[in-house]
């Protein structure tokens, strides 16, 4: 069988639901300048971000997860029982193991659902997205629960001004079915990976490599840690090639896109993205400025927030993209 009549065997994939959800509490930029040297203005000016979500003591990521996918299901009308994939994305998660797509899975009662985690940082959901795409598309599922969730705040270095103004907890979710029809077909995606840029945003201890003992403990050495301006360099020519495949294997054009819905990092990153792609930035949608960088959550949340809003409408085409540690980015062109 070759290329084509393989592509041509392959079943189409869309979304039939989201979901997202945000803990409670608000952590603002002025409670930010009471714990670090810091202001709301130097803040906004250089990320965009004015507010983050904070999980509750002892809600965890799976907690997070769990109630976004509950909408998600809820939205695609599909009862946990009948669930048949669920992959989590997350960097944060409620174990080293087992994975924190085990103990969503339990949560909602989806006992007939195979569950794993996939570690692909702020790129994470898009590669749970390809992942289930792929498996449903040769037959060898008719549904998939993809989750991006993060509690960020169990691993920020609180006294590190540069990091813990960026970072937020949340949880994004999207079922996804095999259908010829409806809204939300994934037309194309791409994922991408340079390893040699590991050590640009990292968390360096509480793996193999280097545990956390007590003697190196008072070190925070199990926290978030960045390279701010090579992250942000990366980040800008990544995501821009990364939309471009993505658009151009959905033979599209950057003018066919109604709606780009970017990874929530940082705004001057999502503006110089959209400049060069040439994309007006009312295209754009942003919930920055109210979450923070939620890593994997980041992008499903606010496909979730733009679906539910009324952003998207019927036979638009959205443009998901996102870039993480790895160094990793993703992309995927959808037509609603």
């Amino acid at each position: 069988m070759d290329q084509a009549d393989h592509a041509s065997t392959l079943q189409p994939v869309r979304i039939a639901g989201t979901g997202s959800y945000l803990p409670e509490k608000i952590l603002t930029n002025h409670d930010l300048e009471k714990l670090v040297e810091t202001s709301d203005e130097w803040i906004t000016s250089r990320t965009g971000i004015k507010e983050r979500r904070i999980a509750a003591d002892g809600e965890s990521t799976s907690d997070l997860a769990t109630n976004a996918a509950r909408k998600a299901l809820e939205q695609a009308d599909i009862a946990p029982e009948d669930v048949q994939l669920i992959i989590v994305a997350t960097i944060t998660p409620d174990t080293l193991t087992p994975a924190t797509a085990c103990y969503v899975q339990e949560k909602l009662g989806a006992h007939g659902a195979v569950a794993f985690d996939v570690s692909a940082a702020c790129s994470g959901f898009l590669y749970a997205m390809e992942l289930a795409k792929s498996l449903i598309a040769t037959g060898g599922r008719t549904n998939a629960l993809i989750i991006g969730a993060e509690k960020l705040s169990a691993f920020v270095n609180w006294s590190d001004r540069n990091t813990c103004v960026l970072f937020g907890d949340g949880a994004g979710a999207a079922v996804l079915v095999p259908s010829e029809n409806g809204g939300g077909r994934i037309l194309s995606s791409h994922l991408g990976t340079d390893g040699r840029q590991t050590e640009l945003l990292n968390i360096p201890g509480g793996g193999s490599c280097c545990p956390i003992t007590i003697e190196n403990a008072d070190q925070q050495l199990a926290t978030l840690a960045m390279q701010g301006r090579e992250v942000f360099k990366h980040a800008v020519n990544a995501m821009k090639r990364a939309s471009e495949h993505a658009i151009e294997t959905a033979h599209l054009t950057a003018g066919d896109i109604d709606l780009v819905i970017p990874h929530q990092a940082n705004l001057r990153i999502i503006d110089a993205i959209v400049d060069r792609l040439e994309i007006p930035k009312d295209n754009v949608f942003i919930n920055l400025e109210k979450y923070g960088n939620t890593s994997a959550a980041a992008v499903a949340i606010a496909l979730d927030e733009a679906n539910r809003q009324g952003r998207i409408k019927s036979g638009d085409h959205i443009l998901l993209v996102a870039f993480g540690a790895g160094l990793t980015w993703a992309s995927a062109a959808i037509k609603w």
